[in-house]
């Protein structure tokens, strides 16, 4: 069983990311343009989220499968397991915000399991809770580090290229963004990749 460290979450979600980049840019794309659209919208904003355990399994992502139907199907236990954790992140935020944190990655799981596993709201908070449990401080800080790290090669950049000219700059930073929002994802399908499915594969 693959452990979770920083250094393969590091290596992983640079891999995944970099490699769904295009068809993440696809999917939101394709989101914004039908956000408009009522009903329709709840399953494209569902697909967005549930591409991401797809990613960590190393499965093609397509931006039209955020227009599956199936994506409806949980359309109640989303929005529910989405309170649920909304309101304890809200909570715990409320005491001097760290217990607001450590909610977020103890049950950043949840949604995931729901969509990918069909597991009710309340288990998939539990299981996501025990799941990450030992584990919150090397999310924690993998993410950390590495999103401040691209933010920071990313204002050079854009630095630089700006120095050659403004427009190089701006397309410099727009690049950025996508790749730093695809690393995220990418974060997030390793973790649960590991977490999730490893443990099923060895059960």
């Amino acid at each position: 069983m693959e452990q979770l460290t920083i250094a393969g979450i590091f290596s992983n979600a640079l891999t995944i990311g970099l490699k769904n980049a295009a068809s993440l840019l696809g999917a939101v794309i394709l989101w914004a343009l039908t956000v408009w659209i009522p009903y329709l919208n709840v399953g494209t904003t569902i697909g967005l989220v549930a591409i991401v355990a797809k990613m960590g399994r190393g499965e093609v992502v397509s931006p039209t499968e955020i227009f599956d139907r199936a994506n409806r199907q949980r359309m109640g236990e989303f929005f529910l397991v989405m309170a649920f954790v909304y309101l304890g992140v809200m909570m715990g935020t409320l005491f001097m915000f760290i217990p607001g944190m450590v909610i977020a990655i103890a049950w950043g799981l949840a949604p995931l399991l729901v969509l990918d596993k069909g597991v009710n709201p309340i288990e998939a908070i539990e299981q996501s809770n025990r799941l990450t449990y030992g584990k919150k401080a090397t999310i924690f800080w993998a993410s950390l580090l590495l999103i401040v790290g691209l933010y920071i090669i990313l204002l050079g950049l854009m630095f630089g290229f700006s120095k050659i000219h403004p427009m190089l700059g701006l397309l410099v930073s727009a690049v950025g963004m996508i790749v730093i929002v695809a690393v995220s994802m990418g974060i997030q399908a390793y973790v649960y990749h590991v977490l999730v499915d490893q443990q099923d594969a060895g059960q």
